[in-house]
């Protein structure tokens, strides 16, 4: 690459961000974190890719969430980003906080999935050679594994940073009784959780049936996962059902049924957010980040335009009683 095109960051990004401690860690992340599970793999514009990171940077985000199967196809993600890291990033590799995770199907056989020891070594072994890394800042285990004793998992996790493949660990799709576990395990090896990744919208609060609770008493960091519940909790579907909306092509995560049974919330819950000079997705953002408790709210992106819009999210993150709510009772 010529000099003429080299990469350059904002040197005013981290003006434009606020950062929140992990838990009981010596980390911060911004409140905002890229995930790349959509938009990044084999079949995606390269080009495009390149710019939503250097986007994301640029405006102070330092955190890009990755995991071994996304894509697709599976792997693909990592492997662009390791280009595009290369290319443009590799200056700034102390600047950056790279997550990947294993926990979901990647090869076949019987030890190409789950949770056992042999599945995840390999697995971030995998990660590390795709994205032309030495180590992971933080490393996830993707899912809970019922057919995996527990102290297999997290010895596994415990290894992995005494390796030193990655810098913390952390925990995704965990219910409150195995995740109070699974920290207890990690406390008593020496290599404490650092951070939790469930799924958390204004329509989908489970979070907060014990485990946001657990997270704050443990001192366990929170990012979260689908913050505008797969593009419901935006301007997307105000005015009807976009033909090339991931509802209309019916994803495996969102149909037309269910964002027309949503519709009537979504309107309102839209005059809300217009009442805080908000739009939704601000807003609804915006909601996640009221709670101290949370450290990151991780955003998806197909445009620089998403981003940036999303950016406004941190701006007004206060809402009053009268607005809380009139939120609750939309949500009822």
């Amino acid at each position: 690459m010529s000099k003429k095109n080299k990469y350059i960051a904002d040197e005013n990004r981290y003006e434009k961000m606020n950062y929140r401690r992990t838990g009981n860690s010596g980390l911060l992340l911004p409140e905002l974190s890229l995930g790349l599970w959509h938009n990044f793999g084999e079949n995606d514009d390269f080009k495009n890719a390149r710019n939503l990171l250097k986007c994301a940077f640029d405006n102070g985000i330092t955190h890009f969430d990755l995991a071994n199967n996304y894509g697709p196809p599976a792997g693909s993600a990592e492997k662009n980003f390791g280009k595009i890291l290369k290319k443009d990033f590799k200056s700034y590799r102390d600047e950056l906080i790279i997550s990947s995770k294993a926990g979901y199907g990647m090869w076949p056989g019987p030890y190409g999935d789950w949770g056992s020891k042999k599945f995840l070594v390999a697995s971030l072994d995998q990660s590390l050679q795709r994205m032309g890394l030495d180590y992971v800042d933080i490393f996830y285990h993707h899912r809970p594994d019922e057919n995996t004793p527990l102290e297999e998992t997290m010895g596994a996790l415990d290894l992995i940073v005494r390796q030193g493949k990655a810098l913390y660990v952390g925990l995704s799709n965990y219910r409150p009784e195995r995740a109070t576990e699974a920290f207890k395990i990690l406390k008593d090896l020496g290599t404490p959780c650092l951070i939790h990744q469930p799924r958390y919208s204004l329509f989908d609060r489970w979070i907060e049936d014990g485990l946001l609770d657990l997270l704050g008493n443990s001192g366990v960091g929170a990012i979260c996962f689908s913050p505008l519940a797969q593009g419901m909790l935006t301007n997307k579907y105000i005015n009807g059902l976009p033909k090339d909306s991931r509802a209309v092509k019916d994803s495996p995560f969102l149909n037309t049924q269910t964002v027309l049974e949503m519709l009537p919330k979504i309107k309102t819950l839209n005059e809300v957010a217009e009442s805080r000079n908000q739009n939704l997705a601000q807003m609804a953002i915006s909601w996640i980040l009221k709670d101290d408790r949370i450290t990151s709210v991780l955003i998806g992106a197909s445009k620089t335009s998403q981003i940036l819009d999303s950016v406004k999210a941190i701006e007004n993150t206060t809402f009053s009683e009268d607005e809380l709510e009139k939120i609750n009772s939309i949500l009822k």
